[in-house]
C-alpha cells in the first residue's frame, strides 16, 4: 500500500462530511494496556498501520499486519531508536490540510501518504523522576518523537485524530464502528485538546524536574488540573465561582472519588477527602470497619467496630441487635460528639449496608463517602435532603501524588504530603515510662494518633474502647486543646449516668432534642429563659446532678488514652489530662520540658510513649 496514490480518489469521500474515516493509522505506544481492543478494531475497518518497535511487536501478536516505520521514512532508526519517526515522511502526512490543494498536491509529488490517526502515549518520565533514579536514567525517559507525533496530529485535528490515552480506547472503539470506521470533527477536537494538556503537562514535569535539579536555576514548579465538577460555592455563597479539579499526571486528572447523588461544596470535599483518608488508615491499621464523622475540616468523633456496651445502647439510642459491624463503628463516631456532628460529613471504609443507611436516615447530615453502598442502602440514602444528600463513592486504589500545592495570597506552598503511617509498633516502640501500654490501650493511642492525623492543629484526642470520646482541635495552646477536648470526654461519659438516662421526654420530642436537652442537663450552665423552654421538653422536671454525683461518676473512669499532634510543653498538660480518666499518652517528644512532663507522668501512673513523629495538620 506504501506510495500508491489510491487516496487521492478517496480524499472527497473521505472529507464529504465533518467525519474522517481512517486509512492510516500510526500507532506507537508505550504503555500497552488495552492494545487488543485497538487492535481488533483496526484489522475489522482494514486500517493500514505503521508502527515500530516494541508496540509493532505486540500489534502483530494480535494479528494486525504492521509497515514498520523505517520502511516508510527510508531510513534506518538512529542513535539506539532515539531518532525514529522525525522523518517528513511522516509528519508531512500528519500536518496535510486535506482541503488544501497545494498541501495535497505537495504529497502526491513526494509520494507521500496522509495519516489519519496518530495513538501515543509517552515515555513515563513523571513516574522514574518519582522513583528517584538516577539523572541519566529519567533522561532518557523525556520522550521526543512521541510528544512531536501528537502535536502535529493535534494541530491537525480537522483531518486527524490523536489518541494519547488507553483510557480514551473503548469510547474511540465504539464510534469507529458506529460511523464505519470514521470519527467526528467533535471527537476529534476533543481528542485533540486532551493531547495538548498531556504533552502541557509533560513539558511541565520535565522542566520542573531540570530546574530543580540544576544548579543557578530557580526550582519552578507547574501543575495541570482537570477540572473534575463545579461546586455549589466556595466556603462562602457569595464566593460563586467554585470547581473540584484532578491534578492531571500519566495522562489523567483522575479523582479518589465518584459523585452518585447531590452537588458537593467547597467544605463538603475538604471534610470527604479528609474523612475518607482517616478511615482507610483506621480500617488498614486495625483491620475492622471504620468510621469518622467530620465537621469543618475536623473529626467530631472516629471508630472502629468493637461491640457496644449496654449503657451506650441506650445513650446512643440504638439496639445493638439490629446494627452491622459497619453501623456501629458509625454510630461509635457520631456518638462521641453528637452536638458536634450535627449536620456532619460521613465517613465509612466498607459498604455501606441497610444497616448503617438506616441509621445515617434519621441523622442530620450533609453527605457521606465510602468504598461503596449495597443497592439498597443507596436507595435510603438519596431520599435524605428531598434528593440533594451527597453520596460519593471513594476510590481505595487511587494513588495521590507526593507533593501538595495549596495557594494563600497568591502564594504557592509546597510540601510532601503527610504519608507517614500509623500502626501499632509506632505508639508502642519508645514507651518512656515504668508503667508499660496495655493492649487495649496500643489500639486506642492508634485511633487517638491517626484522628489527630487529620484534626486541625493544635489538636488533642482521647480515645477509649475503640471510639475517640473527645477532640481539641484548632487551638493555640496546647493546655487548652487538653482542657476543651476534656469537657467533651466528661460530657460523653455523663451521658451514661442514670439519672442521664433515665430523664423523661415527652412523647414526639425528637432525637437531636433529646441529645441536646441531655447535653444541657450535664452542662448546667442555662439561663432562666432557657432553663424554661428547655424543662418543656420533659413529662416531670429533672432532678439536677450534684456536685458530688458527677465527681463520684468521673473518678471511675479510668484507662483513657491520649494522643498528641505535637510535644507537651509543660507539665500542666499532663495535671488536666489526669482530670479526665488518662491512663495512657502517646507524643512525639521533644520538647525541653520533656523531663518534666515525664515525671509528671511517673507521679500519677500514667504510661507515656514516644513517636518523634509530629502530625500537624492545616
Amino acid at each position: 500500500m506504501l506510495g500508491t496514490p489510491f487516496f487521492f480518489s478517496l480524499f472527497v469521500l473521505t472529507m464529504s462530511s465533518d467525519q474522517v474515516t481512517i486509512r492510516r493509522a500510526l500507532v506507537s505506544v508505550f504503555d500497552k494496556s488495552g492494545i487488543d481492543v485497538l487492535a481488533d478494531v483496526l484489522k475489522e475497518f482494514n486500517v493500514c498501520v505503521l508502527s515500530t518497535g516494541g508496540t509493532a511487536k505486540a500489534l502483530r501478536e494480535h494479528g494486525v499486519d504492521v509497515v514498520e516505520v523505517k520502511d516508510v521514512t527510508k531510513w534506518p532508526e538512529m542513535l539506539g531508536g532515539r531518532v525514529k519517526s522525525l522523518h517528513p515522511a511522516i509528519h508531512s502526512g500528519l500536518l496535510a490540510k486535506r482541503d488544501s490543494d497545494e498541501h495535497m498536491k505537495e504529497l502526491k509529488d513526494h509520494d507521500i501518504e496522509p495519516i489519519d490517526l496518530v495513538v501515543s502515549n509517552l515515555y513515563p518520565f513523571e513516574k522514574t523522576a518519582d522513583l528517584g533514579k538516577e539523572f541519566g536514567d529519567c533522561i532518557e525517559m523525556i520522550d521526543i518523537g512521541g510528544p512531536t507525533m501528537v502535536r502535529s496530529a493535534a494541530k491537525n485535528c480537522d483531518s486527524v485524530a490523536v489518541v494519547t490515552s488507553p483510557s480514551q480506547y473503548a469510547s474511540v472503539v465504539e464510534e469507529l464502528r458506529a460511523n464505519s470506521g470514521a470519527l467526528t470533527k467533535a471527537t476529534r477536537h476533543q481528542l485533540a485538546a486532551q493531547a495538548f494538556l498531556s504533552t502541557a503537562s509533560y513539558d511541565t514535569a520535565v522542566s520542573s524536574y531540570f530546574s530543580v535539579n540544576t544548579e543557578g536555576v530557580s526550582p519552578t514548579v507547574g501543575r495541570h488540573y482537570v477540572e473534575g465538577g463545579r461546586l455549589r460555592y466556595g466556603a462562602n455563597p457569595h464566593q460563586k465561582t467554585a470547581m473540584y479539579s484532578g491534578v492531571h499526571t500519566n495522562n489523567s486528572g483522575a479523582l479518589p472519588f465518584k459523585v452518585l447523588n447531590g452537588q458537593p461544596g467547597y467544605i463538603n470535599l475538604m471534610d470527604a477527602l479528609n474523612a475518607w483518608q482517616l478511615v482507610l488508615e483506621l480500617n488498614a491499621a486495625l483491620g475492622r470497619p471504620a468510621a469518622a464523622s467530620f465537621k469543618h475540616v475536623s473529626p467530631a468523633g472516629a471508630a472502629v467496630f468493637k461491640p457496644l456496651t449496654k449503657e451506650l445502647e441506650q445513650a446512643y439510642e440504638v439496639d445493638a441487635k439490629l446494627l452491622s459491624e459497619t453501623a456501629i463503628a458509625y454510630v461509635r463516631a457520631r456518638g462521641a460528639d453528637p452536638l458536634s456532628s450535627y449536620g456532619d460529613f460521613v465517613a465509612i471504609s466498607g459498604i455501606v449496608d441497610v444497616s448503617t443507611a438506616k441509621v445515617i436516615k434519621f441523622a442530620v447530615s450533609d453527605g457521606i463517602i465510602a468504598e461503596g453502598y449495597e443497592e439498597g442502602a443507596l436507595e435510603i440514602l438519596k431520599q435524605k435532603k428531598k434528593g440533594r444528600y451527597l453520596i460519593l463513592q471513594g476510590d481505595k486504589t487511587f494513588k495521590p501524588p507526593p507533593m501538595e500545592h495549596k495557594e494563600v495570597f497568591g502564594v504557592c506552598l509546597t510540601q510532601q504530603r503527610n504519608d507517614c503511617v500509623i500502626t501499632p509498633d509506632v505508639v508502642t516502640s519508645n514507651v518512656k515510662t515504668t508503667t508499660p501500654l496495655s493492649a487495649e490501650a496500643v489500639e486506642d493511642l492508634v485511633v487517638a494518633s491517626i484522628t489527630v492525623k487529620y484534626t486541625q492543629s493544635n489538636s488533642v484526642c482521647y480515645a477509649l474502647d475503640g471510639q475517640v470520646i473527645g477532640v481539641g482541635a484548632g487551638q493555640q495552646s496546647r493546655v487548652d486543646c487538653v482542657k476543651l477536648a476534656g469537657r467533651k470526654v466528661d460530657t460523653w461519659r455523663l451521658r451514661t449516668h442514670p439519672k442521664v438516662l433515665n430523664l423523661k421526654f415527652k412523647q414526639g420530642v425528637k432525637k437531636q432534642e433529646r441529645i441536646n436537652a441531655r447535653v444541657a442537663f450535664i452542662n448546667d450552665d442555662m439561663t432562666e429563659v432557657e432553663r424554661k423552654h428547655w424543662l418543656c421538653l420533659f413529662d416531670e422536671e429533672p432532678q439536677p446532678l450534684s456536685v458530688d454525683e458527677r465527681k463520684e461518676w468521673l473518678s471511675s473512669f479510668t484507662g483513657v488514652s491520649l494522643s498528641s499532634d505535637a510535644f507537651f510543653p509543660f507539665r500542666d498538660n499532663i495535671d488536666q489530662a489526669t482530670k479526665h480518666g488518662v491512663s495512657f499518652i502517646v507524643q512525639p517528644g521533644g520538647s525541653v520540658q520533656d523531663d518534666g512532663v515525664l515525671a509528671a507522668c511517673e507521679e500519677y501512673g500514667i504510661a507515656m510513649s514516644f513517636t518523634a513523629l509530629r502530625l500537624f495538620h492545616h
